[in-house]
């Protein structure tokens, strides 16, 4: 069994967890590319800095168990830091944490892990596997829902949750720290680590200003009808939805709608202009291993801390999924995940593509929340 460890609470809870279940249990702890700290400003709750590694080593000693560190930097920063760097640059706004899990955590560590012969690799993730009665494995919500990261982890499919393990996905955080005080870890009250785990000072602006300065220019933000009425300063300093900041007077609160990344415009609206009601995703992900043959009814989250909305998901060509919500939905961002949940099961997701998501106020019937929605382009 390896376990992946980071000195944080929940990944050493959960080395503690399997070693008292009589696993043999390896700590495997990768260093990833980060900035170097910038001064004072530098955060104590990055990953895998030297004093997050001292006490993910401390940790396996307490328990006693072997430790070793895999150096993942250049892989890291060809592979996520890059992606990040480049989503912004057309304009998208990505969620790091699922490429890294689809590259990263549950591909090159996963295989490590299986190379030393060990049947599991075992993370701090807040969500849980299931086997049902036919042998097929399911992905679950954790049972902490403020903590459930099932949303990052819809990339797994059935090769990847036959060798993966979450020992605290059925425990609350609070309880986590609970058991972290039982098994004597002098970490229980220690931050949450950051999401931006490789920014030196956790300002991502600044990041972008200095290894993506051509995609963080000034530029016009524009109305619908391409009326001037304002200034951005750098489209991915920007988010869909968003209405505080822009520095903007009008008769009706405007909010982000869009960017045109081949105009460096960033397009402002009335919130009827934000309202969507179907979106495409790409790079879909089914935990089941097939897409189903037709329509299905699911809950679908589009960011993290989104809520889950009730819709229809229309399998297409190309790991392609049409969503069609059945109410308004604000804050549609190509780049981040739209992820599916039958209830607590996590049925799969993809990442929402631009340019395919149709605007409430685009079809008479779309208006009608419940009635038809929208028509994707």
């Amino acid at each position: 069994m390896v376990v992946a460890m980071s000195g944080g609470v929940d990944s050493s809870v959960a080395a503690a967890l399997l070693v008292d279940q009589g696993y043999d249990v390896v700590g495997l702890m990768m260093r990833l590319w980060s900035e170097p700290g910038r001064g004072s400003r530098a955060p104590q709750n990055r990953c895998c800095t030297p004093d997050q590694m001292a006490d993910a080593r401390y940790i396996a000693g307490l328990l006693g168990i072997p430790f070793y560190v895999v150096d993942v930097q250049d892989h890291f920063r060809q592979t996520i830091v890059q992606f990040f760097i480049d989503e912004h640059a057309q304009g998208r706004t990505p969620n790091p944490c699922i490429e890294c899990n689809r590259e990263i955590r549950f591909t090159y560590l996963l295989n490590r892990a299986l190379a030393l012969d060990a049947a599991y690799l075992a993370t701090g993730h807040y969500a849980q596997v299931r086997q049902t009665a036919d042998g097929r494995y399911q992905l679950l919500k954790g049972v902490d829902a403020g903590k459930d990261q099932s949303y990052v982890l819809h990339v797994l499919g059935q090769g990847e949750l036959a060798h993966v393990m979450f020992p605290v996905g059925g425990y609350s955080k609070a309880q986590v720290r609970e058991l972290a005080r039982h098994y004597g870890l002098p970490l229980a009250q220690k931050e949450e680590s950051m999401d931006l785990c490789f920014l030196g000072d956790n300002d991502y602006r600044r990041f972008l200003r200095e290894y993506a300065p051509d995609s963080a220019r000034p530029g016009p933000m524009l109305t619908s009808d391409d009326r001037e009425v304002g200034r951005h300063s750098g489209l991915p300093f920007y988010t869909i939805g968003q209405r505080k900041g822009l520095g903007l007077s009008a008769a009706e609160p405007l909010f982000v709608l869009r960017k045109d990344v081949a105009r460096n415009a960033l397009i402002v609206g009335t919130r009827a202009e934000l309202g969507r009601t179907t979106l495409l995703a790409g790079q879909v992900n089914w935990v089941a291993g097939t897409a189903p043959a037709g329509a299905i009814q699911a809950q679908v989250k589009i960011r993290y801390k989104a809520q889950p909305v009730a819709a229809t998901l229309l399998p297409r060509p190309g790991d392609q999924v049409e969503v069609a919500f059945s109410e308004f939905v604000y804050g549609i961002t190509a780049g981040q995940g739209a992820v599916f949940y039958d209830g607590d099961v996590c049925l799969g997701g993809g990442i929402i593509r631009e340019n395919h998501i149709v605007a409430a106020s685009d079809t008479a019937e779309a208006t009608r929340p419940g009635g038809t929605v929208g028509r994707i382009l």
